[in-house]
């Protein structure tokens, strides 16, 4: 029977993403996707702040074509100016997850990973030396042996059905209908539109004659039977709602869904990971979703490639869950409130008009646009008090390496290790049983995060785990529980 380190279930962003960060750690990983073909769906158009970064610091952001960056911000259609902020929150906008899958498959290809279209799993069978996949291809049924499996497969998640991992649920209150369409041009309504009784409309234009229609409305079916939906019934609900007809408009594709969300109790079940809408259902609401799941592929990929090569400490692989965990809880909680002020009836007025007051003030903003963004997430990474500790490296910061050379810290993290910057030689001396896995670099700053800081290390996720002054532990300690040097006695599944 063929064994594979790692197989990756799901061909959206967050499974693509995962099976790259594995093999830059030098995983052998495969992708399977249910689907004999990419689905030209996109029911994102973008994605946060800190996703984008994500794929900058592997290199990946230019590889997306032309799209535009977001200057304002908003929560639940309650705009504010991102401008007043002390750094940039801005999002990418008008960039289809069609677009996205295909980069991210362009860059697989070139790391040598195969996705394989056409092949659903069902069944998964734990032993002690992994996981025994059974799956329906298209040459018929088969098994294949797994160190560990990765469910990315949304939010009706296979895999996490057959691990046997339950989900706290939030039931659905009312429905949407989307359509994709050419043909007819409807007046522009990118934000949304608020008729009464809680009702919206939405229109984006896409470029190339393409829009794509949005009706939220309560009288809609919160729970649509899948494959049911038609176009007319569209048109039919935009006729009624606007009074614009797009009776002739040529549709590429629809979807109907309710608002319900999941979160999954546990992302880790022995050797069985959820990722993205599989850990954790978020109601349809700006990409909110697809850029948490980019978030918990960068997360995991480089403690699962550690785990893989025996160099994982002891408890690194349960961080993902103590990590991730709490932040899909959070956003469920944000995007469920978002919803509320978006899509809410004229009851909701005096609610907006208070949110708006206080996203005029400096410090709400930055807390609410840290939640939207994604800049806000902070983990518990070591004892101390410097404001960077367990938060994203701003990946715009530069150094002048010895030789002159100016790079961005953001170019220094292409290669997905562990990185160590400082200004003393003598301290990147401490990290010379680490470099298998930590790359060190001295320089000076060019643009410093902070005028006192000396050093500085980094997670591969871009995440700061230690830093000189405003750390506690030692350097040692922070070396040993991130990245274990390769000693035999850290060696964990």
């Amino acid at each position: 029977m063929k064994r594979t380190d790692v197989i990756v279930v799901g061909a959206g962003p967050a499974g693509l993403m995962l099976a790259g960060e594995l093999r830059l750690g030098g995983v052998d990983v495969a992708v399977y996707d249910r689907l004999p073909a990419p689905a030209e769906e996109s029911r994102a158009l973008g994605f946060n702040r800190r996703a984008a970064e994500s794929l900058g610091q592997r290199g990946l952001l230019s590889r997306l074509g032309e799209f535009r960056w977001g200057p304002m911000g908003h929560f639940g259609g309650v705009r504010f100016d991102l401008g007043m902020l002390g750094e940039d929150h801005s999002g990418v906008l008008g960039l289809s997850q069609a677009r996205t899958e295909r980069a991210l498959g362009d860059w697989l290809a070139e790391l040598g990973v195969p996705v394989r279209r056409g092949y659903e799993v069902t069944g998964l069978r734990e032993t002690p030396e992994g996981v025994v996949v059974s799956f329906t291809g298209p040459d018929g049924p088969g098994e294949e042996t797994a160190g560990y499996v990765a469910g990315c497969d949304g939010a009706g998640s296979t895999v996490r059905a057959l691990a046997g991992i339950p989900t706290r649920d939030w039931e659905p209150t009312r429905g949407m209908y989307t359509a994709e369409i050419t043909g007819v041009s409807p007046r522009p309504r990118p934000i949304g539109e608020r008729l009464p009784g809680g009702r919206m409309v939405v229109c984006t234009p896409l470029g190339g004659g393409r829009c794509r229609v949005v009706v939220h409305d309560p009288d809609l079916p919160a729970r649509p039977e899948p494959g049911t939906l038609t176009f007319a019934q569209v048109a039919d609900a935009w006729r009624r709602l606007t009074g614009e007809s797009i009776d002739d408009a040529q549709c590429q594709w629809l979807w109907a869904c309710g608002n319900s969300a999941a979160l999954a109790g546990r992302y880790r079940s022995g050797r069985v990971f959820l990722v993205g809408d599989a850990a954790h259902e978020i109601p349809p609401l700006a990409a909110w979703g697809l850029s948490a799941g980019l978030q918990d592929a960068v997360n995991l990929g480089w403690k699962l490639a550690a785990a893989v090569g025996g160099r994982a400490p002891e408890g690194l692989l349960d961080t993902y869950h103590t990590e991730r965990h709490p932040v899909g809880e959070q956003l469920i909680r944000d995007a469920r409130a978002a919803s509320k002020l978006y899509l809410g009836d004229e009851a909701m007025d005096p609610v907006r008009e208070v949110v708006g007051e206080l996203l005029a003030h400096q410090d709400a903003a930055e807390r609410v646009a840290g939640i939207v963004s994604g800049l806000g997430v902070r983990y518990e990474v070591a004892k101390g008090d410097h404001p960077l500790l367990g938060r994203r490296m701003p990946p715009d910061h530069a150094l002048t390496l010895p030789d002159g050379t100016r790079t961005r810290v953001a170019e220094l993290l292409h290669t997905g290790r562990g990185l160590l910057l400082t200004t003393d030689p003598t301290t990147a001396r401490t990290a010379r049983d680490h470099t298998d896995h930590v790359d060190v670099v001295t320089g000076t700053w060019t643009t410093p995060p902070d005028p006192g800081l000396d050093t500085v290390l980094i997670r591969p996720d871009g995440y700061v785990a230690w830093t000189s002054p405003g750390t506690t532990d030692d350097l040692t300690d922070a070396l040993d529980r991130w990245f274990a040097g390769g000693h035999p006695q850290y060696a964990g599944r």
